[in-house]
């Protein structure tokens, strides 16, 4: 009998626990059933959207570029000696023939004198030696002189000519040596930092050049580019030209970020492909005339490689990419989604140029593709580059 009514007290209890149970998880199962329908009146997933666009759009590239002289000339000394005056100024421009720096040339101007009376010393020698040839060949010709005696004055004369011609030329030298303690600009250009200073002995051996100059108007932008952005410019190039046209343009932007305000345009190609780097070296000249350009700044070079013509833009945010190939999300009729696969072409600033699988005026979702799938109904709300546009 106690155990009959040990069983009815253990069923009991057990009632009661799955009651106590079930009152405790009453709200969090309410609440599951409140989420799900909460869930279901949220409607269509919204989505930002823009239309695809139909223009003409310049394709532009950039590329790093350093800038150098169109001349740089190292200033040497051709002679040695103390270096007495420097007569410009640094960092400004000078001309062609201006002086630079002046030699000491008291040892140079003696040299001249000196060669100046070895060349008249050697012309009286030879006036000499000419007198005594006319002479010994009028005896021979009397038979008075043996023929011994007159080609000896005839080879006397000839070594004194030489000698005359050997002098003239020690004198020519010993000017120039002294012309070249004034040194010169070879060209206008801007003039660096002296190296030496005065007093200081320089030479033709010396390490260091007096300085450096360089013409910088127009000034050179050198730039690398890759193989494959050279043969679209050398197309580019090519058809300008076989219609009448000129070779585009470049633009560049400076350390600061400001559009340099004079065009320039492409002078050289080098004459080969870094086998390394995959690149080429090219060089555009760019007009300076206020010299605010200067050789070792770098900047960036911007050119218009080829232009596009009917060209299918969408935002670069909407194209998404899986590994070698490119996807579009497309909100189509009923704004059901749908999963187009496209070929993109170049990128234009924040647009990517869409070859194939897009028409023009079909919404693209920009935002919001991580979130739906094909078929799947949306909101599109409409994006602009600004930000969106959400409905008030």
């Amino acid at each position: 009998m106690s155990e009959i009514w040990g069983k009815a007290r253990l069923f009991a209890y057990s009632r009661r626990a799955l009651l106590l149970l079930s009152c405790a998880f009453a709200p969090f199962l309410s609440g599951c059933s409140k989420s799900r329908s909460a869930t279901a009146h949220l409607g269509p997933q919204e989505v930002l959207v823009t239309e695809a666009t139909q223009r003409d759009v310049p394709v532009v590239r950039e590329w790093i570029g350093s800038l150098d002289g169109s001349v740089n000339a190292d200033i040497r000394a051709r002679v040695s000696g103390y270096l007495v005056s420097q007569n410009y100024k640094e960092g400004t421009l000078v001309h062609q023939g201006d002086l630079l720096f002046q030699i000491e040339s008291s040892i140079y101007e003696a040299a001249v004198e000196q060669a100046k009376s070895a060349v008249a010393q050697s012309e009286a020698n030879q006036l000499q030696t000419e007198q005594t040839e006319k002479r010994e060949t009028q005896l021979f010709e009397e038979k008075v002189e043996s023929a011994q005696n007159r080609d000896n004055a005839v080879q006397a004369n000839v070594a004194a000519k030489a000698e005359v011609k050997a002098q003239q030329a020690a004198l020519r030298q010993a000017e120039l040596n002294l012309q070249f303690t004034k040194i010169t600009a070879p060209v206008s250009g801007i003039a660096g930092i002296a190296n030496p200073g005065i007093g200081d002995l320089v030479g033709p051996t010396d390490a260091q050049p007096l300085m450096t100059m360089s013409a910088v108007d127009p000034i050179k932008a050198y730039l690398k580019i890759s193989e494959q952005d050279y043969l679209k410019l050398a197309k580019r190039v090519e058809q300008l030209r076989s219609t009448g046209g000129f070779a585009p343009p470049a633009e560049i932007f400076l350390a600061d970020g400001s559009l340099y305000p004079h065009q320039g345009k492409f002078s050289a190609v080098d004459r080969e492909v870094d086998q390394q780097t995959g690149t080429i070296r090219l060089a555009a000249l760019f007009p300076n005339p206020d010299n605010v350009l200067r050789p070792g700044g770098f900047v960036r070079v911007r050119v218009t490689v080829r232009q596009i013509r009917g060209a299918m833009l969408v935002p670069q945010r909407a194209v998404n990419q899986l590994q070698t190939s490119y996807e579009v999300a497309v909100v189509g009729e009923g704004d059901k989604v749908e999963i187009r696969s496209v070929k993109v072409g170049d990128t234009v600033d924040a647009l990517w140029v869409i070859e194939e699988g897009i028409k023009p005026g079909e919404r693209v979702i920009v935002e919001g593709t991580q979130k739906v799938r094909a078929g799947q109904e949306v909101k599109p709300m409409p994006w602009t580059p600004s930000g969106p546009i959400r409905a008030q």
